[in-house]
């Protein structure tokens, strides 16, 4: 529907697109390695000394060092260190002006809070590996994977619909979040269950000084339940400071849960604990559902006005409503204060899209994708 962000980086620049990756670990490595893959010139630095060279040397940086003229930017630095950066480069004037900034941290709140300007637009791919730094780095990471991006009513809509369409070249779902909401979101199904994996490989491997057969023991159920604790553990401290009131929350909730289940095993509550196992079944087996074939979506044409926040409450609305977006488009109009944000659904999710937009105001059409109009 669109052109490629790489398409149209060469084509005003006369060359390669190029982008920037600060922080080449197992993440910004993938990220590297992703954008090479879909024809972009990548450099890159790592405030670890050897870390950016190994990067060029596994194929994840054309080139170590600064570029400043770069497109797009990727930031895969720790939280704790993102903000300052990303400012630094949205306010120096030896970058490109027209530079698209992302990260990828998976805490969100206070650093788009931080930055809040238009070319920067938070992300958190949800995708990792047991493979630590960028020897794990791989093009493959994203594909499938979702990613979360957190435009705010500062976002400049045309840099948010950059880094989506590069991000759905890496073959990732891309959904638009709330920061805040993010936060509260991601402790559920990403930081308390990393924290419940340890917790629970911690208690094997404290049982397994005493029992020496009990690791022996550990079969497909306990070893994919334990799989994320072998993660990179340095990061985990900074998340659970960026992000300590979520997870507190949700790990409150969790224990409250833990004790509930407790209570049914204890009293021999069958009826009670089988429904609780069906209910987390039918829920689990749900998360597997596929993309649509392109014969089942459609175009959704929603005319809104330009300016910064119209096109991103309809995009958080759709992921509030549980739709994918498998692509966008801002077309902003020539003359007046309006535009026309385009985006493509499942045709199953259309009518209650389309329900939700009338009921904030928002006029809207449906076509089959590859209408011609």
């Amino acid at each position: 529907m669109t052109t490629s962000p790489t398409e149209e980086a060469s084509t005003r620049t006369g060359g390669p697109a190029r982008a920037m990756v600060i922080g080449t670990g197992l993440i910004g490595g993938s990220v590297g390695m992703a954008l090479r893959a879909q024809g972009w010139h990548v450099s890159g630095t790592d405030a670890t000394p050897g870390t950016a060279a190994r990067a060029v040397e596994l194929g994840a940086l054309d080139v170590e060092g600064e570029d400043r003229a770069a497109d797009l930017v990727v930031v895969a630095t720790p939280v704790n260190v993102a903000a300052d950066l990303i400012t630094g480069i949205l306010s120096s004037s030896d970058w490109n002006e027209d530079a698209v900034v992302t990260d990828v941290g998976s805490v969100k709140g206070p650093l788009v809070a931080a930055v809040d300007r238009p070319r920067f637009v938070g992300g958190h791919p949800m995708a990792g590996s047991e493979q630590v730094g960028v020897e794990g780095a791989t093009a493959e990471l994203f594909v499938g994977a979702t990613w979360v991006l957190t435009p705010t009513a500062s976002t400049d809509p045309a840099a948010y619909a950059k880094v989506r369409a590069v991000l759905a070249e890496f073959g990732a779902n891309v959904v638009a979040v709330d920061p805040v909401e993010h936060d509260k979101l991601v402790a559920v199904v990403s930081h308390v269950p990393h924290l419940a994996a340890a917790t629970l490989m911690a208690l094997a491997a404290e049982m397994g000084e005493e029992h020496g057969a009990l690791l022996q023991l550990a079969a497909g159920g306990f070893r994919d339940m334990t799989r994320i604790a072998a993660g990179q553990p340095t990061i985990w401290p900074g998340i659970c400071d960026d992000n300590a009131e979520a997870i507190v929350d949700t790990l409150d909730l969790l224990i409250e849960s833990l004790g509930a289940m407790r209570r049914r095993v204890a009293e021999r509550d069958h009826d009670s604990l089988l429904g609780v196992l069906q209910r987390a079944a039918t829920a689990r087996r749900a998360l597997s559902a596929g993309a649509p074939r392109p014969e089942e979506l459609v175009e959704v044409r929603i005319p809104v006005q330009d300016r910064l926040g119209a096109a991103v409450e309809v995009l958080v609305l759709a992921t509030e409503l549980g739709i994918n977006i498998f692509d966008v488009e801002i077309a902003h109009s020539v003359e007046g204060d309006r535009g026309v944000l385009v985006v493509v659904i499942d045709a199953v999710g259309a009518p209650t899209f389309t329900g939700a937009l009338t009921g904030r105001g928002h006029r809207s059409s449906t076509s089959p994708v590859g209408t011609v109009r």
